[in-house]
C-alpha cells in the first residue's frame, strides 16, 4: 500500500514543477508583451518628437539663411560697397567658423574609444575561458 501513495506524490510533485514551469513561461511572455507595448508607445512619442525637431531645424535653416543675407546687406549699405563685398564678407567669417568647428570636432572624435571597458572584460573572459580548456 505504501507504493500507490509514493506514485501518487511523485506524480503530484511532477505536476506541480510542470505547472509552476508553465507560470513563470507565462509570466515571461506576458513581461516580453508588456515591453513590446511600452517600446511602442515610446517610439510613436520618440517619432513625433522627431518629426517637431525636423521641422524646427527646417524653419531654423531658412531663419539663419534671411539673417545671413540681411547682415551681408546691411554691410554693404553701411560701408556704401557693391552687394556682393556684404555677402563675401559673410561668406569668409561663416568658412573660418566653419573651418574651426570642422577641426574641433575632428580633435574630439579622435579621442572617442569604443567601448573600452567591454573590450577589457572580454578579452579576460576569453582569457579565463582559454585558461579553463587547457
Amino acid at each position: 500500500m505504501g507504493y500507490p501513495m509514493a506514485y501518487e506524490t511523485e506524480a503530484s510533485m511532477g505536476t506541480l514543477v510542470r505547472g509552476a514551469l508553465d507560470d513563470v513561461r507565462e509570466l515571461f511572455r506576458e513581461e516580453i508583451a508588456l515591453a513590446r507595448a511600452e517600446l511602442r508607445a515610446e517610439l510613436s512619442k520618440a517619432t513625433g518628437a522627431a518629426g517637431g525637431f525636423g521641422a524646427a531645424a527646417g524653419a531654423l535653416y531658412f531663419a539663419g539663411f534671411f539673417v545671413l543675407t540681411a547682415l551681408a546687406l546691411g554691410i554693404a549699405t553701411l560701408f556704401d560697397w557693391p552687394a556682393w563685398t556684404g555677402f563675401a564678407i559673410v561668406g569668409v567669417v561663416l568658412a573660418i567658423v566653419g573651418a574651426v568647428c570642422f577641426v574641433s570636432a575632428r580633435r574630439r572624435m579622435r579621442e572617442i574609444r569604443g567601448l573600452p571597458r567591454t573590450v577589457e572584460t572580454v578579452s579576460r573572459t576569453v582569457a579565463t575561458v582559454k585558461g579553463s580548456f587547457q
